[in-house]
């Protein structure tokens, strides 16, 4: 008959009671927080009551809450990195108010700069026109009509049915012309041509151009003769010219003669221009050099004063 096997003797103070110890509880680690941005994940709860407790599950995934009172890494780090402390935002509001006082200072400048020429230079152009030495000369709006020609009915007594007037004021310059034809008794023709012109100048004194315009016309052509004369305004130029050639027949002769005299007065610059055609089928003999300057001159002269009236 075989030995049972041996038994291990019982422990000291062993309990005999039929219910088991529960094992004890394995070391559970800190608990874990979720991710930023996730939920937390709701732990199992104990039903309560008696039993084994349930340890709390692990989350491999989860990662270290950092503290509010930490210091901020160093180094940008997985995530979104913070904000560097007192970097200046662009645009926004700063930008447009800076914007907005730029140009309330540059309005402020700009304002100032044209106030102070307004009290240098003069307020608007209308201080040109104070100085300009006129003379009581003024713009006409019928020039024909206010011009004295009396001087020519003598040699030309039949009046144009139909001159031709011109006048236009303006900033700078005020102009006024006039063109007539002139016609001998029975002509039914004009005979000579005269034209008036002035323009009284508002901005700039015309003195310094005025003998340069006149004398110029030597160089036109050599048949031109320009004189100064005297006793008409500041300054006055006649200018003449003549190429009919004498008659050595009898007959006419073809050419032309014209007669200008160019005034000076002040601001006002005014020319009176007879001028005539002879054809050697005229009858008639045309009028000299020298008449057609007489009457230019007289007309000339009761003209000027006509325009300051």
């Amino acid at each position: 008959m075989s030995t049972p096997p041996e038994q291990p003797p019982e422990q000291p103070g062993a309990s005999s009671s039929s219910y088991e110890l529960p094992p004890p509880n394995p070391p559970q680690s800190l608990p874990q927080s979720e991710p930023q941005g996730q939920p937390p994940q709701s732990q199992p709860q104990n039903p309560g009551g008696y039993g084994t407790p349930v340890p709390v599950q692990h989350n491999p995934y989860a990662q270290p809450t950092p503290s509010p009172y930490a210091p901020s890494s160093a180094y940008y780090g997985p995530g979104q990195p913070g904000a560097v402390p007192g970097q200046p935002g662009s645009g926004g509001k700063g930008g447009a108010g800076r914007a907005v006082l730029w140009a309330v200072v540059g309005a402020v400048v700009a304002s100032a700069l044209w106030g102070g020429g307004v009290l240098l230079f003069g307020k608007d152009s209308g201080s040109d026109a104070a100085k300009a030495d006129l003379r009581g000369y003024s713009l006409k709006s019928d020039l024909c009509a206010a011009a004295d020609l009396s001087a020519f009915a003598t040699e030309y007594p039949q009046p144009d049915s139909d001159p031709t007037a011109y006048s236009a004021p303006g900033q700078a310059v005020d102009s006024m012309s006039c063109s007539e034809g002139l016609k001998k008794t029975g002509s039914s023709y004009s005979d000579a041509y005269l034209s008036v012109e002035a323009d009284l100048h508002k901005k700039t004194d015309p003195a310094a151009e005025f003998a340069d315009v006149w004398l110029a016309y030597k160089k036109r052509a050599t048949t031109y003769v320009v004189t100064s004369v005297a006793g008409f305004g500041d300054e006055a130029y006649l200018v003449t010219e003549d190429t009919v050639a004498p008659s050595t027949t009898g007959s006419g002769s073809s050419g032309d003669r014209e007669v200008i005299l160019a005034v000076r007065d002040g601001w006002l610059t005014y020319s009176m221009n007879w001028s005539v055609y002879s054809s050697s089928l005229d009858t008639s003999p045309v009028a000299t050099i020298s008449e057609a300057t007489g009457w230019v001159k007289s007309a000339t002269k009761a003209t000027l004063a006509k325009l300051k009236s």
